[in-house]
């Protein structure tokens, strides 16, 4: 049997050591192949943006002394996932598609802003399992590359990318979303987690008026303890330090009952 294929992406751009971390955790498991936007697409979510011109790049990408398929799309994160399965893998689509390591951790309900789970979630629409991976950082690597110490992040994606090749996964979890805390080992604990129901980043201007500008906004994170889950992803990175596995799938539909919306709906 030919081996696993494993589809490598990221919203960080191509040039993020983020990237040769994510591609280094899954390179003993399978035959990988990397697609990754030209440039930096934080906050894109699942926008599919990108020129009609633009057309796939080879780049030589060396990992571990491996050189491997490379290419970079001027495009979305999302884009250069759809574009390259069109174009690499039409007859033979990947077994995983990992999306990361991002620099920045993925909690909370902002996640659908977020460019590498939007990238994952546009891989899993093709109904290939996928995984999302962030690593824990300060604000200032949101944008700009920075030396970190992958290795935890590494470890952590390579486990659950084998667990997910190799297991079976419930019909409706189409993403593993893996968040590693910055203090985290390779022995760390890792738990199971659901998505907090609150935003954590927020960006708000201070003082708003109406020439204000969307630059005058100041990024911070904000945590309501009070309503926090503990069995959140919020609680498990932020506050306890430990790795958070939280399942997510594409059926976006509320868990409520149609019998309790129609009630609702029929009020007067």
């Amino acid at each position: 049997m030919s081996k696993p294929r494993i589809f490598v992406t990221n919203d960080d751009g191509i040039h993020s050591p983020g990237l040769k971390a994510a591609a280094a955790a899954v390179l003993p498991l399978g035959e990988v192949v990397v697609v990754a936007p030209s440039r930096q697409g934080t906050s894109m979510g699942r926008c599919l943006r990108g020129e009609k011109t633009a057309a796939l790049q080879e780049i030589d990408f060396q990992v571990d002394g491996v050189t491997l398929p490379a290419f970079h799309l001027d495009s979305s994160p999302a884009m250069a996932v759809k574009h390259g399965l069109d174009v690499l893998c039409s007859e033979r689509p990947p077994d995983l598609i990992l999306a990361g390591i991002n620099y920045g951790e993925n909690l909370g309900v902002h996640i659908t802003h977020s460019g590498t789970v939007g990238a994952a979630l546009q891989g899993a629409a093709w109904q290939v399992p996928a995984i999302a991976a962030s690593l824990q950082t300060e604000f200032q690597y949101h944008f700009n590359y920075g030396e970190l110490d992958w290795s935890a992040a590494t470890h952590f994606t390579g486990l659950f990318a084998q667990m997910f090749l190799h297991g079976k996964m419930p019909a409706d979890v189409d993403v593993l979303k893996i968040d590693v805390p910055a203090s985290a080992t390779p022995e760390t604990e890792w738990r199971l987690t659901r998505l907090a129901r609150q935003p954590y980043y927020t960006s708000r201007i201070d003082l708003p008026r109406t020439d204000s500008k969307i630059g005058d906004a100041t990024l911070r994170i904000e945590i309501d303890r009070e309503i926090l889950e503990p069995d959140s992803d919020v609680q498990a990175v932020a506050i306890d330090g430990v790795v958070s596995v939280t399942p997510l799938s594409l059926d976006l539909t509320s868990r409520a009952s149609f019998a309790e919306v129609q009630q609702a709906l029929s009020v007067t």
